[in-house]
Formats: structure tokens, C-alpha cells, sequence
């Protein structure tokens, strides 16, 4: 490559990033800017999954870089610090919670294909090094996809209490969904009812009760004639509700070839971002907000 690639900011903890100044594969990128340590060090890095771009953890050696994307690389941390994450942060934790940031291209769970690298894998070794008794729960998924806030309960009780009281607890649940096509309607409300196929995938019905109640709100950011930048909020939580809901408004959100989206190397990734999460702590009843930073990839591509 012909320009030294230089870190966007020096705030290099966990993360050295990088902007890219000219399209190349990413292995030859990383040997230049990480042009102090070895070949096979540079190997071990991507293999581990310490580099991602676009916040999408990346792994193959041969990937095409784009004039603009952002390149992260995890330092190594092993010898100062065990709680450095792959694709995932802590963003807050207590006795009863843990809730994360998690980057597109991370499990929530296990799969049939992989176990180990999934963010409740990671947690459950975390907690288990203070006490090996002590556990994680599932109380919502994100896609792997889908990058945002996610949390976890610490006990069967306080999983339990969060999702029988879902509704209630949960005070705001905001996305940033970058969608094909501009938008013209600045506002607006999907309310449809969906059911899943024998295939797992879901499907829309406007007629009444014929399937779980969904109901989705947006609003416009920014669009272009090309793309959309949209918040969303859930009024209800079913599964793959907003790419369905996003697909119905004729708008599929950009990569989503499942539900009508088109190339995924517009972003590399799903355009799917959970910002915002407001719940009310199932212990103290005290209201709590937790977000996280929308990928400046969104916003690029919509101006």
C-alpha cells in the first residue's frame, strides 16, 4: 500500500484504531500499521478475532478494505487484564446484571456451528474466575448482526423477574436502522402481527390476531436517494421485528438479504444498531439508561 495508514485517535485503550486511506486487503493493512511485531503475530491477532472493521469483527485475511472504514485491533491484554472481550465491552455490572456492547458478527449464544465465541460464553468464564459457581443468564438476544446493548441476569430469579415483567420493566428500547431507498414519510407506526415458518423465518399479517401483536415506531434521521438513517422504537419485542417491519414499509434494511435487503457490501455487516436500553433495576426499582455509540458507518452512507 502507498500511504502509512495512521490511528484516527490517540485514545488507544482497549482498541488501536486505524481509518483506511486507500482499498487493499486487510492482512497487508495490518502488517503495515502493526509494522513492529511479526508476521505470524499479525496471524494470531486476526485469527483470535482481535481486528474489526466497521465494528464487525473480521477475521479473513483476504478481506477488501474500502477508502474510509475504520479498522479496530483489540490490544493484547493477557498478561495485565482477563476481562478484555472479544466483539463485546462491559458497559455496566453488579450483582444482579451485566449489561454489554456488543459488535456485529458476535453471537449472543451458542449455535450448532459455535459454541465457544459467543457473548454468554465469554461472560460465564468471566464471572466463573471470581467463583466457579457463579452463572449467567439469557434474557434477550440481539442477531449476530446487530451490534448495540444487550443485558444478562446473574441469577434465575432476576432473569425470570425481567422477562415475565418485560414490558413493564423496560421503559425504552431505541435502534438506528440504515434502510435501502429513501424514506419519505418522517414519521410513522407499523402496527402488523407476525408468525414464524417451518423455515424460521418470520412473517407479517395485517389481520388481527393472526400471529404475536408487533407494533414499531421510527422517525427520519437523515436519507439520501439511496438510504435511510432511522430510529426506532419498540413497542413490542418480536423476533426479527424491525427487519420485517422495515421490509413491509418497502425499506429493508441494508444487508438483510433475508428479509428483501440487498448487498451486504454496503456496510459489510447487517444495518441494524441497538442505542439505547432503559429499564427499571429488578433489585433497587431504580430507572437506568444504557446506550451505545451508532456505527459513523450509518451515518456515511446516509448523508
Amino acid at each position: 500500500m502507498k500511504n502509512k495508514k495512521r490511528p484516527r485517535s490517540k485514545k488507544a485503550a482497549p482498541f488501536l484504531t486505524y481509518e483506511v486511506t486507500e482499498s487493499g486487503e486487510l492482512f497487508p493493512f495490518l502488517r503495515e500499521v502493526l509494522e513492529n511485531r511479526s508476521r505470524n503475530s499479525v496471524k494470531s491477532i486476526l485469527t483470535r478475532g482481535q481486528v474489526s472493521v466497521d465494528d464487525r469483527i473480521q477475521t479473513q485475511h483476504n478481506y477488501m478494505l474500502e477508502k474510509g472504514q475504520v479498522v479496530k485491533i483489540l490490544k493484547n491484554k493477557e498478561a495485565v487484564k482477563q476481562e478484555i472481550f472479544i466483539g463485546m465491552s462491559i458497559v455496566y455490572e453488579d450483582e444482579d446484571i451485566i449489561v454489554i456492547d456488543k459488535e456485529a458478527g458476535l453471537l449472543s449464544i451458542a449455535t450448532k456451528e459455535e459454541r465457544r465465541q459467543t457473548a454468554f460464553h465469554q461472560l460465564m468464564d468471566y464471572v466463573k474466575q471470581e467463583d466457579p459457581a457463579n452463572r449467567i443468564f439469557v434474557v434477550h438476544r440481539l442477531d449476530k448482526e446487530t451490534s448495540g446493548v444487550m443485558v444478562f441476569a446473574k441469577s434465575e430469579k432476576v432473569k425470570r423477574k425481567l422477562q415475565d415483567n418485560w414490558k413493564d420493566i423496560v421503559k425504552e428500547r431505541t435502534y438506528v436502522v440504515l434502510v435501502e431507498g429513501q424514506v419519505t414519510k418522517e414519521k410513522g407506526y407499523i402496527v402488523s402481527w407476525l408468525k414464524e415458518s417451518p423455515t424460521h423465518k418470520m412473517y407479517s399479517s395485517r389481520v388481527k390476531n393472526d400471529g404475536q401483536r408487533a407494533a414499531t415506531r421510527y422517525r427520519v434521521i437523515q436519507s439520501n436517494q439511496r438510504f435511510s438513517l432511522l430510529e426506532v422504537e419498540l413497542e413490542t419485542g418480536r423476533k426479527n421485528q424491525i427487519r420485517v417491519h422495515m421490509q413491509e414499509l418497502g425499506h429493508p434494511v441494508v444487508g438483510d438479504k433475508k428479509y428483501g435487503g440487498g448487498n451486504r457490501r454496503v456496510l459489510g455487516r447487517l444495518g441494524l444498531h441497538a442505542k439505547a436500553l432503559a429499564l427499571y433495576h429488578p433489585k433497587t426499582n431504580t430507572l437506568m439508561f444504557f446506550r451505545s455509540d451508532v456505527p459513523k458507518s450509518f451515518y456515511h452512507k446516509s448523508k
